[in-house]
């Protein structure tokens, strides 16, 4: 069904959790827990997430996910940045059902991003908000990946309650999508720029981060608008990641947080490109890329997805002695752990695992112990990259996340 044949007037959910989704053949879910269980473990931390993350703005009406860092060159400390207000947009749209004030968090949240628009492009989102209400000054630009998810949040929206109320869901996704195409999107290689401030005449035009490789949303925003450019956007996506594990990662297929000259030879970036001397690792940026790539494998089922988790997981069954608990908090691409203090065990490290290890019925007692691993309570549930990560990836896991 369309988009368009979704009815404009659903006010309750027109897919309530729990889903179930019918994911790719061939695809497992947890064995060791029954679906009754993985459920109600999913509603069961929502809630907790919720109470600790979904915070009201001092604008009526306005809500935002409330984020632990901050910003030294404000001097403030940072409330949200846009990548939460797009995991929370998407958690909220999949819930609806379970909480039956979702339209009322999303709606709250959608304000908020219309109210801090990007300086380059208003239909993005600028992508740090400080104590005060305002932007923080070097965070005025949009982030891909935040704005990648906010319009897929607002597609799940229209699916979830029509767009005949007050916000036109599928109308503002659709716009959003046209921007990211205008200003995230590198149309002359078919990458994803590392935000709106990127020009074409700046070094950094031709590089991407991987965390904002995300097929997913690439085949969905083709199938609602219709614009071919963003299949070449999926087939760019897989053929920069194959380049990161056959030219640099053969051993244990990880892919670095930064990638630069995507459109000629991709390389890893190198220490301190952007953010940490772990630029060209596999680190909290690239941790990400097995939940990425997952859930586009669990819902088109497309081959070259499957072989890059194949080989990420392999490497990472033999590296953990197949125990979740002993994953660290960062790799360098040839297998090195980057910290010889290096945390092990966090959700933003495991949990993604656990959508890779769907892939493949021969990992079915990986991730089982992946999914334990989920479900016991840690001490960074509440910490919010760790809790949030887990979050999204329990509603893949549990079966109840669906493309709209």
């Amino acid at each position: 069904m369309s988009l368009a044949g979704v009815s404009a007037h659903a006010d309750p959910p027109a897919r309530p959790f729990p889903q179930h989704t019918a994911y790719a053949p061939g695809s497992i879910k947890p064995a060791s827990f029954s679906q009754d269980a993985l459920d109600q473990e999913t509603a069961a931390f929502y809630d907790k997430w919720k109470q600790k993350r979904l915070i009201a703005a001092g604008a009526p009406g306005q809500f935002y996910v409330a984020f632990d860092e901050r910003d030294a060159k404000a001097g403030r400390d940072v409330i949200t940045v846009s990548e939460a207000m797009g995991y929370g947009m998407l958690i909220t749209a999949f819930m609806a059902g379970h909480d039956p004030e979702a339209k009322h968090y999303f709606d709250g949240l959608y304000r908020f991003y219309k109210k801090h628009p990007s300086k380059n492009n208003p239909r993005l989102m600028a992508w740090c908000q400080v104590q005060g209400g305002g932007n923080a000054p070097e965070g005025a630009d949009s982030a891909a990946d935040a704005d990648l998810d906010i319009a897929y949040a607002l597609l799940v929206a229209h699916r979830q309650w029509g767009s005949a109320g007050e916000i036109d869901y599928l109308s503002e996704g659709k716009s959003m999508i046209a921007a990211i195409f205008t200003d995230d999107i590198n149309a002359h290689a078919f990458s994803v720029k590392l935000g709106d401030d990127v020009a074409s005449d700046d070094p950094a035009f031709a590089d991407t981060r991987s965390s904002d490789l995300i097929p997913d949303h690439f085949r969905v925003f083709q199938n609602v608008t219709g614009r071919t450019e963003w299949g070449a956007v999926v087939d760019k996506s897989y053929s920069i990641m194959d380049s990161m594990q056959r030219n640099y990662s053969q051993d244990t297929g990880l892919i670095p947080d930064f990638i630069r000259h995507v459109d000629n030879t991709p390389a890893p970036a190198k220490p301190k490109y952007l953010e940490t001397e772990f630029d060209g690792e596999y680190y909290y940026n690239a941790c990400r890329v097995p939940f990425r790539v997952g859930l586009d494998y669990l819902l088109s089922g497309d081959p070259r997805a499957k072989a890059l988790l194949g080989k990420m997981t392999r490497w990472m069954r033999r590296e953990s002695g197949d125990a979740p608990a002993k994953i660290a908090a960062g790799y360098s691409l040839n297998g090195r752990r980057l910290e010889k203090d290096a945390d092990f065990g966090q959700m933003c490290f495991v949990a993604p695992f656990a959508v890779a290890a769907m892939a493949d019925r021969n990992d079915q007692s990986w991730l089982d112990a992946l999914c334990s691993a989920m479900i016991k309570p840690g001490p960074d549930d509440g910490a919010y990259f760790d809790g949030t990560i887990k979050m999204l990836c329990l509603l893949v896991v549990s079966g109840n996340w669906w493309a709209p």
